[in-house]
C-alpha cells in the first residue's frame, strides 16, 4: 500500500492561540483562517494531523477526559466549515508531575518524534515527505527528527521562536505568517492548482 503524505500541525499557537493550559473548549480561541487552511490540505489529498505536547494534563491543569472533549470540539468546529482532522496525538507527560502516570521522561513531546511515529503506523504516513508546520522552536526541530519539512509561523510563539532559530542550529523549510499562508506554501511546493479551491 502506498504510503501517505501529511502536513502534522502543532495545536497552540498555530491553529489557535495559546492561552497556555486551557481546561476547556470556551478557552481556545481558533484562528478564523484555520478553517480554510485544513479544508485545502483535505482537498489537497493530504492527511491533516495534529500533534500536541499537552503538559498541562501532567501538571495537573486539565484531565485527559477533559482533554479529549476540547479536541471532539475542535474537530467539530471544522467539520462545520468542512475541514477535518485525520487524526489528533497528544503527549500528556510531564517529567516533575506529582501523577505518577504522567511523571516520566517519554519519546513523544515534542521534539522528540513517538508522536510522529505513532501516527505514521497507525495512519500509513511517509515521514520523509510529509510537512510540519508549528511556532515553536521544538517544532522545527521536531520536523527535522523525522525528515519532514518544517514550517514556522509567526503565531503563538512565533517571533520569538525566529530570533531563537540560529543559536539553536535549526532552519525551517520556510518561514510564513500564520497557518494559512504555511498551507498555500505547500500546495505551491506540491505543484497544486490553488485556482481550483478559489473557483469552489
Amino acid at each position: 500500500m502506498k504510503k501517505k503524505r501529511a502536513v502534522f500541525l502543532d495545536r497552540d499557537g498555530t491553529i489557535n492561540e495559546d492561552v497556555g493550559y486551557p481546561n476547556q473548549f470556551s478557552q481556545i480561541n481558533i484562528f478564523p483562517y484555520s478553517f480554510e487552511a485544513v479544508r485545502k490540505i483535505n482537498k489537497a489529498g493530504l492527511l491533516a494531523v495534529i500533534l500536541t505536547n499537552q503538559s498541562g494534563v501532567g501538571r495537573g491543569f486539565i484531565t485527559e477526559e477533559e482533554l479529549q472533549v476540547i479536541h471532539q470540539k475542535i474537530e467539530a468546529a471544522f467539520a462545520k466549515h468542512k475541514a477535518y482532522f485525520d487524526g489528533i496525538y497528544y503527549c500528556p507527560h510531564y517529567p516533575l508531575s506529582s501523577l505518577s502516570l504522567y511523571r516520566k521522561d517519554c519519546s513523544c513531546r515534542k521534539p522528540d518524534t513517538g508522536l510522529a511515529f505513532q501516527a505514521a503506523s497507525e495512519l500509513n504516513v511517509n515521514l520523509e515527505s510529509s510537512y510540519m508546520i508549528g511556532d515553536k522552536v521544538e517544532d522545527m526541530l521536531f520536523g527535522e527528527n523525522i525528515k519532514a519539512s518544517p514550517i514556522l509561523v509567526l503565531t503563538g510563539f512565533g517571533q520569538k521562536s525566529l530570533s531563537e532559530l540560529g543559536q539553536r542550529g535549526v532552519q525551517p523549510a520556510f518561514v510564513a505568517q500564520n497557518l494559512l499562508e504555511a498551507v498555500n506554501w505547500i500546495l505551491k511546493r506540491e505543484k497544486v492548482d490553488l485556482t481550483v479551491f478559489e473557483r469552489q
